[in-house]
């Protein structure tokens, strides 16, 4: 599909909102993004992308924007992650389809995420985070960690000899322990959210 990287921008955000929200963003959230001039121009993008086939619309909705089938992965669904217990595998061995746009070079995995301790970046309890496979992380990255076999969720920051897991929930404290006690599993690079969880509403 040959697609001006303008088109490829516009079409990763459409996925990308999908995936995060659960419904299409709206032609004014789309020209809000990228700080285009008018409706006309994002009909404009919108037209070129469907008759390219990569996307289709419904006229009457203002949110019945839809991407073709996606060339996303299947990717393995390990179990699910809260903060101070060991990794919960799920009984039967899962996977759940991801879009190609939350995922980059290399093996991720995805994991269910149990609690609170990362609301405050928009991590809720019953998400899915895509998970890229790594053995380290940067400052600031989101990670899935063990400290001497369990598992948690949080901001990952060495300092010193010292490797501090930094919650995004202000009710609750950071942890700070020895960096040869923590073992990263992979750093968070996308999130899913599913709706039709009756924890949802």
């Amino acid at each position: 599909m040959n697609l001006t990287k303008r088109q490829k921008e516009i079409l990763d955000f459409i996925k990308k909102y999908r995936a995060e929200q659960g419904i299409s963003p709206t032609q004014r959230e789309i020209r809000e993004r990228f700080d285009l001039s008018s409706f006309g121009t994002v009909q404009k993008h919108l037209k070129r992308l469907e008759e390219k086939g990569a996307l289709s619309r419904e006229w009457n909705r203002s949110r019945g924007i839809s991407p073709s089938a996606d060339t996303g992965a299947r990717v393995s669904l390990l179990g699910s992650v809260a903060a101070g217990r060991p990794i919960e595998p799920f009984p039967d061995e899962e996977s759940i389809e991801v879009p190609a746009s939350l995922l980059g070079k290399g093996e991720h995995f995805v994991l269910r995420v149990r609690g609170d301790s990362m609301v405050e970046d928009g991590i809720r309890d019953g998400d899915y985070v895509i998970v890229a496979k790594r053995a380290s992380a940067q400052n600031g990255q989101t990670v899935v960690a063990l400290i001497r076999g369990e598992a948690t969720l949080k901001r990952y920051y060495l300092e010193g000899a010292r490797v501090r897991l930094q919650p995004a929930n202000t009710l609750m404290k950071p942890l700070t322990v020895d960096a040869r006690d923590v073992t990263v599993q992979g750093v968070v690079t996308g999130l899913i959210r599913d709706y039709s969880s009756p924890a949802r509403g």
